[in-house]
Formats: C-alpha cells, sequence, structure tokens
C-alpha cells in the first residue's frame, strides 16, 4: 500500500499583501495550483511558511484556509515543534487535529541539546500526539544533527513516529536509516536539489521548497524516480537543478517567491527579518524561468 506521505510533499508559502497582511486569497490559489498540478500532500507552518513572524490567530486561519481549501484531496501535514518541550505538549494537547494527517515536528533549535535530549523531546512528543508525527532534522537551521542512532531509536520505540525529513545533506546518516529503518517508518528528503539521488537509496519522497512554484516538473520527476524511471526523472532534475539552487542562493522563501510573483502566483513580500531577493538573483530567476518555460 503506498504510503500516505510519499511523493512531493509542498512546504506551503505563506503570501502576503503590500501592507505585510496574510494574502488567504492567494494561498487559496497557491494550495488550488499545487493540488492540480500533482502534488501529494501538504505542509502548513513548515519553515517555507515564515512562521515564526505569524501571530496564533494568523497561524490558526492559514492552516484553516488550507485545510479547508485542500478539502481531502491530498493529506495535510501540520508543522508543530519548538525548542520548549513543555510547551509543545501543551500544544498539541489543546490543538484541534481535524483535517490534519499528521505533524513535521523539527529537532529542537538554539538550545543545542545533546542526543539523549533530542530523544527524550520527541519521546515526550510520541506519547501524547494524536496523529502520526514526521521528524524534522536540520541541523543548518537547528544549529544541531539528530544522529541516525536516535532517529532509529525513535522510530524503533513509537509507531506513531512514521517518518523523518531529513536536511543534514549527509548521505552515509541517511543510508543508515534507510537500511536499518523500521517497516512502519520512512525517508523523506529534506533538500531539493538531491531528492533524486536519495529516492535512488531508498527514499520515498520530499517535503520541498520549489513544488511551490515548478509542482508539475518536480511531483512528475519525483513519481518517475518512485517508478524506477530514472533516465526521465534525471531529464527533469537537470531541467530544473538551477532554479532550485537559485531559489536558496538569496534566502528561502525569498527566492521561490520571486518566481511566484513572476507566474502571478503571489506577491514576492516576505516579512522581516527576511527580505526580498537582490536584484542581480532576481534577474536570474527571471531569466532562467523564461528558460525553462519554453
Amino acid at each position: 500500500m503506498k504510503n500516505k506521505f510519499s511523493g512531493t510533499g509542498v512546504a506551503l508559502v505563506t503570501p502576503f499583501n503590500n501592507d505585510y497582511s496574510v494574502d488567504y486569497q492567494s494561498l487559496k490559489d497557491i494550495v488550488n495550483f499545487v493540488i492540480d498540478q500533482g502534488v501529494d500532500f501538504l505542509v502548513a507552518l513548515g519553515t517555507t511558511s515564515e512562521a515564526p513572524t505569524l501571530t496564533n490567530e494568523e497561524k490558526r486561519l492559514v492552516v484553516k484556509t488550507i485545510v479547508d481549501t485542500a478539502a481531502n484531496r491530498v493529506p495535510v501535514v501540520l508543522g508543530l515543534g519548538g525548542n520548549n518541550t513543555f510547551e509543545v505538549l501543551n500544544q498539541i494537547k489543546n490543538h484541534d487535529f481535524i483535517g490534519i494527517s499528521a505533524i513535521l515536528s523539527v529537532v529542537p533549535y538554539y538550545n543545542k541539546p545533546q542526543q539523549h535530549g533530542i530523544f527524550a523531546h520527541f519521546d515526550a512528543i510520541a506519547s501524547v500526539c494524536p496523529v502520526p508525527i514526521i521528524l524534522y532534522n536540520v541541523p543548518g537551521r537547528s544549529g544541531v544533527n539528530m544522529k541516525a542512532e536516535t532517529t532509529l531509536k525513535l522510530a524503533s520505540m513509537h509507531e506513531n513516529i512514521v517518518a523523518v525529513k531529513e536536511a543534514s545533506g549527509d548521505f552515509m546518516q541517511i543510508m543508515q536509516i534507510i537500511q536499518h529503518k523500521p517497516t512502519h517508518f520512512e525517508v523523506l528528503s529534506g533538500d531539493d536539489a538531491i531528492t533524486l539521488p536519495l529516492i535512488s537509496t531508498g527514499a520515498i519522497g520530499v517535503i520541498s521548497v520549489t513544488a511551490n512554484a515548478l509542482p508539475k516538473d518536480f511531483s512528475t520527476m519525483v513519481q518517475m524516480a518512485l517508478n524506477n524511471q530514472f533516465e526521465e526523472a534525471k531529464a527533469l532534475h537537470y531541467k530544473i537543478l538551477r532554479m532550485t539552487e537559485l531559489f536558496f542562493t538569496d534566502g528561502s522563501p525569498a527566492g521561490v517567491k520571486a518566481l511566484m510573483s513572476e507566474a502571478g502566483l503571489c506577491s514576492e513580500i516576505v516579512r522581516l527579518p527576511l527580505v526580498t531577493v537582490n536584484e542581480i538573483v532576481r534577474k536570474q530567476i527571471r531569466d532562467e524561468w523564461h528558460r525553462i518555460k519554453y
């Protein structure tokens, strides 16, 4: 049976109006766009959503907009994590999970906990969370790496920990997880540019930034790879690789929003402390868009 979180998940941006208020109409349009173009599931309030800059009420309305617009066509994963374990537990206990298929929970950031602290954090979350959990290892943002041994221990002890989004970029670590994981547990790529090679080693998909703007090409590439059509997948991989690189050249999600603005999906506005991409990168994105579009 196909895993509910296989294929392409998209870490949705939060579009803003010129006055920096949330543009809920554009968010609806983006949800419909990515679903129509073939993505397999949505992630609300992930890193790409600029969640740290949203108020609690905005977060509630963003999630409601995504869930209501998706209308059960694809699963919705909720970003729910933090570096205060007891506060995360409190959020879980008080959250309405109607329409939510799983949570994506990041390794605690800034505090730089030891491995047994990371384990205890997720062990506590797994004991109270009413929906499946996707772990999120992103040492470039959290400041600490969750080692393969910690991930595998958590997976082996908790049936409701069903996957990890691995953004360490460490192929040996990721392959160790894939090789030794329990059968209920899967690996998702957390780096768009290395999704194809990770699928070749046993990953079952990705949670993507690029799929906000290029959902058809990206999701088709992933499905081809999962179907062992690697020559066809490789052609798409290299078609969009330069654009994927540009999305992260001058900050994310500023890069992907620059293309989404060019394509008429939403404005490129981001909230401070993020700023829009510089003019050089904006031109490179525009030029690359016209190259791959025709």
